[in-house]
């Protein structure tokens, strides 16, 4: 990790008409972090995904990426910075065949290179999150599990520094979860920051470097999964007594 963070969110805020969404949010990410990012239905989360990516512009504040201001950046621009990201609903092409949804991502984050070259590294993306035996096969076709892993090679086809991921593992089975994890760490261990939306406790405590906690739009919380667990704040707005305690007692006995 480098000591300059490749992520500054300073002071940001938005509101939709009279509902704050998100509330005077800050917090810096450091490059090849795991950070968690939690709290209730309606917290903010998904808006503040959206700031950081261009979909909504910021009422206020400012966010840093890579040491460049983009606060008032464009999806487009911030994908061909290197900022990607997966959707909670995942919404492939579906008339298109699998390594043509990738090639789609390829391309768009892009500004020079050849088709055949996408094509290539696309087919190498399906490669790394086990999609190249259905290549050819439609999007419409594949199983949840199959579509939220072309999400993911749609995502790397964009060559992310920063790869922000909305409840990827949503309506997965344990078995595929756990794929799913072990994706994300390969993932990581490309030297990609990730960010996690994940309501699955046991998972993202388990993943992450540290965690961030979003309630009513305000970040209440912010550390080691660890400390976390101990902050009352959180416990009191989320996490519940008995994931608290035992976390700290994982947390005592590790």
């Amino acid at each position: 990790m480098t000591n300059q963070p490749i992520l500054k969110v300073t002071s940001v805020a938005r509101n939709f008409g009279g509902i704050v969404a998100v509330r005077d949010v800050s917090f810096e990410l450091a490059a090849g972090e795991i950070v968690g990012l939690i709290g209730p239905n309606g917290a903010g989360k998904t808006t503040l995904i959206n700031l950081i990516t261009g979909v909504y512009p910021a009422n206020s504040g400012s966010i840093v990426f890579d040491g460049a201001d983009v606060t008032g950046q464009k999806p487009f621009q911030a994908a061909r910075r290197g900022i990607a990201r997966t959707f909670q609903i995942v919404q492939p092409f579906p008339e298109m065949t699998v390594l043509q949804n990738v090639t789609a991502g390829a391309l768009f984050a892009r500004q020079s290179g050849s088709i055949t070259d996408a094509v290539e590294e696309s087919r190498e993306h399906l490669k790394f999150v086990g999609l190249a035996d259905l290549a050819e096969t439609p999007a419409a076709s594949l199983t949840l599990p199959n579509r939220k892993r072309l999400e993911l090679a749609k995502s790397l086809a964009m060559r992310p520094r920063l790869l922000l991921l909305d409840e990827v593992n949503a309506g997965l089975n344990p078995t595929e979860i756990s794929g799913a994890l072990d994706l994300i760490r390969d993932i990581s261990a490309r030297g990609i920051t990730i960010v996690i939306i994940e309501h699955l406790m046991k998972v993202v405590f388990s993943l992450s470097h540290r965690i961030l906690v979003l309630h009513h739009g305000e970040l209440i919380s912010g550390g080691l999964p660890n400390e976390v667990a101990k902050d009352e704040r959180v416990v009191e707005a989320y996490l519940g007594s008995k994931f608290a305690e035992r976390q700290r007692s994982l947390s005592n006995n590790g």
